[in-house]
């Protein structure tokens, strides 16, 4: 073997014309005899490290070749196995490398000290940069690897990959045990650093005209640097000796955090969160010794004065990092993400223009330096407030305007709402806003206007508390918005009416009280220029607008005042309406115009939106149109219905037709919205369910399949959530007009009409829960169609119509458990449950339904218990001798299903599976993980990915995040927390 192993490599690299010119050949060779001692381990594993050790001394040429052949090993065993090894295999690999490990570390010691050759060495440092990670690490601390890899740093041929070899160190964490080491490492390395690139230097400039070579050394000095404080920095902070380098180091890093180059940039972001978490976490819990006491503390002098105990240390640490924490503000203004909310940026060509796509990397970035801001504001909120405001007066006197410094200036600014006590932001916030207002009007240029503009919106949007405290500089604002609403600059309107809606959502009631030094409330001025606000509108942004001044009206508390300024900010709308539906009554055929149709979708569009805002107190616009709506409702359908018969299916792809159910589907729309949003009084269900029965649902019924709207089935299923038993005797007339009709649409396959699917099931849902009785009238023929329709909904691949089909059959569970009809019930449709579920439960397609199958079982494993089925399960017919009680039976039945599934597991496993069934049925904790360890331990999904299954416990874990989050002012968004007294 060992003559084997030497002469193949002998061969592969013996002559070294031949070896350069056939490379890749060679390389190729290489990957098959690593390949080859991977798969055919241990047989030719045992003398491999000798062998090649030993061919490795016959030339340099063979050597590095040797090389190569070792760097491939580490990546093929230790990267790219995961899939293809046992752990258990893995683990002996690396023990076996581990104890020839000693061969290969002399090996590249000695080529590290002996050798000339450029190619050798730098082979050699890749070679070692593969193995660093996971070699024992007295072959890096007790060996002289690390002064050799410093010795190498300064040298320009080797400078990257011996940086990548300390950065692997650096990334180490075992302890204490080797903090020597790691602080001589960092001050040889700083003072070697400081030769090669003088801190002096500008680094994103240097960056940016730096060849490829000098691009990744600054990427590795990246690395190097988070890697080494992430896990050592509390070691450099123990000796007054060494905070100089630190400091030295930090900035370095703060220098690199500037350079223009995503990937370097995401990296110390990463660090830069990390550091300021873990000052905050101190900072926040200086005053609780069952903090404080649990962490370590600094131990550089303390201040003249200071008491000695965690909380000094704690702020000590505070005020060593003070300067860089400093610095580090200055950081995230200058380089702050784009918010969602702002519409309006920059492209390729310097144009101002609207943002057509949203750029889910730039949003993630923007939370975590966010996050970061709010931390470092909480540090030291004066020295944020100074900042900012010092960036801003150079904006105004124009020293440093440019469109991404004001940008970056106010995405920061908004950025902090909430992170400061409420009058400190009342002075900060004056300040901004006026200087930004000031910068408006003193600057020239439609696009400079345009980005002025987008930043005052964004800024005032983030700020709901300030505004509700300074009534004047709100309404300055709300009239500013009304400026850019006639600002035809692409994006301007669009985030002018999205402000508007945000910042009356959260000081609504400020629009409707006479305000001191006004005549009337502000929304009856606005209401008075409505016109000419919405002027220069686009329907959609109109639809907000209306939307906004819906939710002024609904905080008033009069209500002739409340339906006086609806029938006001109605009246545009009402008129035209008025003038569509009296040509009509005239000429039925001016409603099949395609720019009447429009107006009329238009018009219905705004009515929603009024609807969404308003609830209730929407009652007396729609009854105004209500009955008018239902006839072009009619009409229409008919319109679409006579198209589709005439065209074929391809009639209903046509503009047309598509106009039509737009149409169609708006009144359906406004209809579910008002009712939703209406409190829940009875006159409003009997006033608009009755009349719609046949304009909407006989319409549905009769219809062809490509002329049903989803939107009915959702509807109805509001309806009933809504009014609830009140409904009981209208569901065989729903059921009539839309269950077999639709189910025929619906389960030819799993694709056809996505929209009905889970609307339909919902409808269901709604009728089990709140409608019970009607279902229990239905024959047995009909009450077998809805069982298999919930089986075929939770067999979907869908999630969300899964999902539905599984709590729609919990809900009919929990009702056939009355005794006058729990026997028949289950007795018909226990097994084929429990059957169907077992099923889902372990093909591996339906995992995110796991909590709901663990739901479904328990029940069933609880009832077959609970002694409330008293007839036999079984049917006497087939079974050849009866069973003690329904529990034996299932239990032996459960045993039979599950060996036939599993063939792999023994009768024993399945056994105390099903035993474990029963015994933990009355506590779902305990039978939920019984279930999951089942599902773990079997084959089915032994190599899955099984987040799925601990689904509920990352949403616990998220919700404890969140409430973590709310704790820290400003951490959630002001806009982000629903709080009803926000506008008291």
């Amino acid at each position: 073997m060992k003559n084997y192993i030497s002469e193949v490599i002998v061969q592969l690299s013996s002559n070294e014309a031949s070896f350069r010119a056939e490379r890749l050949y060679v390389n190729k060779l290489n990957i098959i005899l690593v390949q080859i001692l991977k798969h055919d381990w241990p047989a030719r594993w045992q003398s491999f490290i000798p062998d090649l050790v030993a061919a490795a001394k016959t030339s340099e040429t063979i050597c590095e070749n040797c090389m190569a052949i070792l760097k491939l090993l580490s990546e093929e065993v230790f990267d790219f196995s995961r899939g293809e090894m046992t752990q258990q295999k893995i683990k002996e690999l690396k023990q076996s490398l581990n104890s020839e490990f000693q061969l290969i570390h002399e090996l590249c010691l000695y080529i590290l000290s002996a050798s000339q050759r450029t190619e050798l060495i730098r082979a050699t440092l890749s070679t070692l940069h593969a193995f660093l990670s996971w070699i024992p690490l007295g072959y890096i601390f007790e060996s002289t690897l690390l002064e050799t890899l410093l010795k190498f740093f300064p040298v320009p041929s080797y400078r990257n990959l011996t940086l990548q070899c300390l950065t692997e160190v650096a990334a180490l964490n075992f302890g204490d045990y080797y903090n020597v080491q790691y602080v001589k490492m960092y001050n040889i390395f700083m003072v070697q650093l400081q030769t090669i690139l003088p801190s002096s230097t500008n680094i994103p400039e240097a960056y940016t005209h730096g060849t490829t070579e000098e691009q990744a050394f600054i990427q590795n000095l990246a690395l190097f640097f988070t890697s080494f404080y992430k896990f050592h920095i509390r070691v450099l902070e123990t000796a007054q000796e060494n905070i100089s380098a630190l400091l030295v180091g930090l900035e370095y890093l703060l220098n690199i955090s500037y350079v223009d180059d995503t990937e370097v940039f995401k990296v110390c972001l990463d660090y830069w969160n990390s550091l300021v978490l873990e000052l905050f976490d101190a900072h926040d819990n200086m005053d609780n010794p069952a903090v404080t006491g649990k962490m370590i503390g600094v131990q550089v002098p303390l201040l003249p004065g200071m008491v000695e105990g965690h909380g000094a240390q704690l702020l000590q640490r505070r005020q060593l990092y003070a300067g860089t924490m400093s610095k580090l503000r200055m950081l995230m203004i200058c380089r702050m993400a784009k918010p969602e909310e702002v519409l309006i940026v920059e492209d390729e060509n310097g144009n101002i223009v609207r943002e057509t796509m949203k750029d889910n990397d730039v949003l993630v970035q923007y939370k975590i330096m966010r996050e970061t801001l709010i931390y470092l504001s909480h540090l030291d909120h004066e020295d944020t407030e100074k900042q900012m405001l010092k960036k801003l007066s150079k904006q105004l006197s124009g020293e440093d305007w440019t469109w991404n410094n004001l940008n970056t200036l106010c995405w920061a600014i908004g950025s902090i709402s909430g992170s400061m006590v409420e009058e400190q932001e009342n002075r900060f916030l004056v300040m901004v806003i006026r200087d930004l207002l000031n910068l408006c009007e003193i600057t020239k240029g439609k696009d400079n206007k345009a980005v002025i503009a987008s930043n005052i919106m964004y800024v005032v949007g983030q700020y709901p508390r300030f505004l509700r405290a300074h009534w004047k500089f709100l309404k300055t604002v709300v009239n500013k918005l009304f400026e850019f609403m006639h600002e035809t600059h692409p994006g301007v309107q669009d985030m002018a009416c999205d402000t508007f809606l945000k910042i009356v959502q959260k000081c609504k009631r400020k629009f409707v009280i006479v305000q001191v030094g006004e005549n009337e409330p502000f929304v009856s001025e606005l209401l008075s220029a409505l016109a000419t606000t919405v002027a220069d509108l686009e329907p959609h942004q109109i639809h907000t607008f209306y939307e906004s001044v819906g939710h002024m009206i609904q905080a008033e508390s009069d209500p002739h005042k409340r339906d006086e300024y609806l029938h006001r900010l109605m009246e545009l709308p009402n008129q035209k309406w008025s003038e569509i539906i009296g040509q009509a009554r005239q000429s039925v055929d001016f409603l099949k115009d395609p720019d009447v149709i429009r107006t009329v979708l238009n018009i219905l569009q705004t009515n929603t939106s009024v609807a969404s805002s308003l609830g209730t107190y929407f009652l007396t616009q729609v009854s105004l149109i209500f009955l008018d709506m239902l006839n072009v409702y009619r009409m229409y359908s008919e319109l679409i219905s006579s198209s589709i018969a005439e065209g074929g299916p391809f009639a209903s792809k046509t503009s047309y037709v598509k106009l039509l159910r737009s149409v169609k589907r708006e009144t359906l729309k406004l209809i579910d919205t008002f009712l939703d949003k209406a409190e829940d009084q009875p006159q409003i269900g009997k006033q608009f369910v009755p009349p719609m029965m046949d304009p909407v649902l006989g319409d549905y019924a009769r219809n062809l399949p490509d002329a049903r709207e989803s939107e009915v089935l959702s509807l109805f299923a509001t309806i009933i959530n809504k009014y609830k038993a009140a409904m009981i005797d209208d569901v065989p007339r729903i059921f009539e007009a839309v269950f077999q009709c639709t189910l025929e649409m619906i389960t030819k396959n799993f694709e056809d009409y996505p929209e009905h699917r889970l609307k339909f099931f919902s409808l269901l849902r709604a009728i089990a829960t709140y409608c019970f009785p009607a279902l229990i009238r239905l024959s047995s023929q009909q009450l077998k169609l809805v069982m298999d329709s919930i089986i075929w909904a939770f067999r979907h691949t869908e999630r969300n119509i899964a999902e539905t089909g599984l709590n729609l059959l919990l809900e009919m569970l929990k009702n056939f458990q009355a005794p006058e009809f729990c026997n028949q019930f289950y007795r018909t449709y226990f097994l084929t449950i429990e059957q169907e579920i077992f099923a889902v439960l372990t093909d591996t397609f339906h995992k995110p339904g796991f909590k709901l199958h663990v739901l479904v079982l328990q029940h069933l494993f609880f009832l077959v218990e609970s002694g409330l089925l008293t007839e036999p399960l079984w049917d006497a017919a087939t079974v050849p001798y009866p069973y003690p009680n329904n529990g034996t039976f299932v239990r032996e039945y459960t045993i039979k299903l599950l060996s036939t599934s599993f063939p792999n597991m023994t009768a024993a496993e399945v056994a105390q599976f099903v035993n474990g069934l029963f015994e933990s049925r009355n506590d779902l904790s305990t039978f939920k993980n019984h279930i999951r360890d089942f599902l773990v331990q079997s084959k089915e999904f032994s190599a899955q990915d099984n987040k799925d299954l601990y689904a509920e416990e990352a949403a616990v874990q998220r919700e404890r995040e969140r409430q973590r989050m709310l704790s820290i002012p400003g951490l959630i968004a002001p806009n982000e927390i629903q709080d009803e007294m926000l506008d008291s």
